[in-house]
């Protein structure tokens, strides 16, 4: 009886590459015994009754087969060829226990770049908002552009910002739908303003 085995070292890029063995044929009643109650055995107490008995030898190999490549895919699948640079722990730094090493990929080898561009980024995004700020400062009303920055911009809720300017509770809700009825004006001024963006 032949039957198909995977090997660590014969999975390449992914890709399962299987070693057939020719077993004599016989009686595996034991083997299959024993594998049923070691897996049963080795499953969560909720999932005993999805554990199931194999019939042949090759279901007990498609199994360990299964468990070999999602060992290897754990191991492997945020690894790549890459060209970085090697670094090694000379045990120098604080804790001083020496021994590690880790490897930096190049930012051409890494799929999203922006963590090797984090300053730049938020630099970038911080000229953005204040640039933005200063449009929208220009194209409208100074107390309804800074009423529109702080809602609609910069995320504070139009509620809260009522009950920041209303002398009571009662008054709340008028500033609210005043404020609300405010803002559709003034983000219809600024879309004509600038129609690329959406406000």
């Amino acid at each position: 009886m032949k039957i198909r085995v995977l090997y660590e070292e014969n999975i390449k890029n992914g890709h399962k590459v299987y070693t057939t063995i020719d077993v004599p044929d016989g009686d595996y009643t034991v083997m299959l015994d024993v594998d049923y109650e070691q897996r049963l055995a080795e499953a969560d107490p909720d999932k005993k009754d999805e554990v199931k008995r194999c019939n042949t030898i090759q279901e007990v190999f498609d199994i360990m087969n299964d468990k070999e490549y999602n060992n290897w895919r754990r191991h492997h699948r945020h690894q790549g060829n890459y060209k970085g640079q090697d670094y090694e722990d000379d045990g120098t730094e604080d804790g001083g226990e020496g021994g590690g090493s880790w490897s930096e990929p190049l930012m051409s080898e890494v799929a999203d770049d922006r963590v090797f561009r984090k300053d730049e980024i938020e630099r970038d995004q911080r000229d953005t908002d204040e640039a933005n700020r200063q449009f929208i400062r220009r194209v409208l009303k100074p107390e309804i552009a800074e009423i529109f920055i702080a809602t609609k911009y910069e995320g504070m809720k139009i509620r809260d910002y009522a009950k920041k300017t209303a002398k009571s509770e009662d008054e709340v809700e008028r500033i609210e739908n005043n404020l609300t009825q405010k803002l559709k004006r003034a983000a219809q001024k600024l879309a004509v303003a600038y129609p690329e963006r959406s406000f």
